[in-house]
């Protein structure tokens, strides 16, 4: 199939997206205006422009679904405290003396059991804020280990990046989560030991007025609390044990029920389930605006010419995926976003050079965390907020999760090479 739009187009279109996105507009309608411009200038005419951008957003109506299903689960963990008493007892039974550690696992688990990775960051934070101020622990260290934990966990977890990435290559949920399980092992190793030697520095040190002294609830027991996400694992490790295959848009929030109903919240049901819509609605309006402008991308000539550009420095096809995946989060300052325009984009020429649809979703996966957190993204702010970091501090983090991003990276380009 012949490209409808130019290179120019596509690059002009996603860059003036990124510019608008830094300006602080809504990211959707920037996706959608750059996708429109993109087009425009890339020779398609307005018929054709439109028509792509809207085919581009139904290819994404799959992975939408499942998000928006996958609510049920982050809002049932969240509202009933499973999600804070798994966090507090990882943190319990690590004890204060290994507490970067706890911090950092803490929020891997609590990321891969199917919250959002910012909303883990947020709500081990409490936690995290409280160990330092009783250890002498900086805050750029419990952050670090937040935000790297979460990074390792969400290459391991049924969340948005990771659906959107098993439907543009047609791939199993389960077997992408599972293929970067010892990437995101280094990159919570490589997490710990930063956030170590950063746990002495005390520009910001964390003091007791800060603390949330009337955060204390009810919470349920660990079993209780553990029961939804692990019914979620079963249900989705099903097809690669015994053959069965339960999808996603029904084993997520199937395992939001079972924690509202083990919980003993069944009365709370509605409540609970629409605070988890309101989670997600954002990230599905996001895949909507993504989806316009991967249209248009994908139509044009990009692909073909990056290719291109790769056999002229004689370099091996695979580079694109984990290249692809670090360069369009970078631009959106979202693993989702990136991550979705980059498999959007380059799957059918990864595929076609003979690159694996397994490893090539793993690299373009684990390449969208190296530089994600922006400061033209939401994440950034947000992890920023949950431990009251401002802009500048915050900043400094930046190279550090990057060094995080790019281990679980490396590690899975290695193993797609062994």
């Amino acid at each position: 199939m012949s490209a409808q739009f130019s290179t120019l187009g596509a690059i002009v279109g996603l860059v003036i997206a990124i510019i608008l996105i830094i300006r602080k507009l809504q990211p959707a309608y920037c996706l959608i205006l750059g996708a429109l411009i993109g087009g425009l200038i890339g020779g398609g005419g307005l018929e054709a422009t439109v028509s792509t951008m809207v085919s581009g957003a139904a290819s994404m109506m799959s992975s939408i679904l499942r998000i928006l299903t996958s609510g049920i689960l982050a809002g049932a963990l969240i509202k009933t405290g499973s999600a804070q008493k798994i966090a507090e007892t990882i943190v319990e039974k690590l004890g204060e003396k290994r507490a970067v550690a706890a911090v950092a696992v803490a929020t891997m688990i609590i990321c891969a059991v199917g919250v959002f990775v910012d909303i883990s960051v947020i709500t081990v934070a409490p936690i995290a804020l409280a160990i330092a101020e009783r250890t002498g622990l900086s805050r750029y260290a419990v952050l670090l280990a937040m935000i790297g934990g979460g990074k390792a966990g969400n290459i391991l977890s049924p969340n948005p990046n990771t659906i959107a990435i098993s439907e543009a290559f047609e791939v199993d949920l389960t077997a992408v989560m599972m293929k970067n399980a010892l990437p995101a092992l280094g990159a919570l190793v490589v997490t710990i030991l930063l956030s170590s030697l950063l746990s002495k520095k005390n520009d910001a040190p964390v003091t007791a007025d800060e603390l949330d002294h009337n955060s204390s609830r009810n919470l349920p027991s660990f079993l209780q609390a553990a029961a939804g996400p692990l019914c979620v694992i079963v249900m989705l490790m099903l097809r690669p044990i015994a053959g069965i295959t339960i999808d996603p848009l029904i084993a997520l929030p199937a395992g939001g029920l079972i924690c509202i109903l083990v919980c003993g919240q069944a009365k709370n049901l509605i409540l609970y389930t629409e605070f988890g819509l309101s989670k997600v609605i954002g990230v599905s309006i996001l895949l909507i605006g993504t989806g316009t402008i991967a249209g248009i991308i994908k139509a044009s000539a990009l692909q073909y010419d990056v290719t291109n550009v790769l056999e002229a420095m004689h370099m091996p096809a695979f580079i694109l995926a984990p290249l692809s995946g670090i360069l369009m989060a970078g631009a959106t300052a979202s693993t989702t976003a990136g991550a979705t325009v980059a498999a959007q984009t380059f799957a059918s020429t990864l595929l076609s050079s003979g690159v694996p649809a397994l490893s090539a979703a793993a690299m373009i996966h684990a390449g969208a965390t190296v530089i994600d957190s922006l400061p033209h993204g939401s994440f950034f702010h947000a992890t920023g907020g949950a431990v009251g970091m401002n802009i500048k501090d915050r900043m400094k983090l930046i190279p550090y999760e990057a060094c995080v991003g790019l281990t679980s990276t490396l590690l899975s380009v290695i193993l797609y090479l062994i």
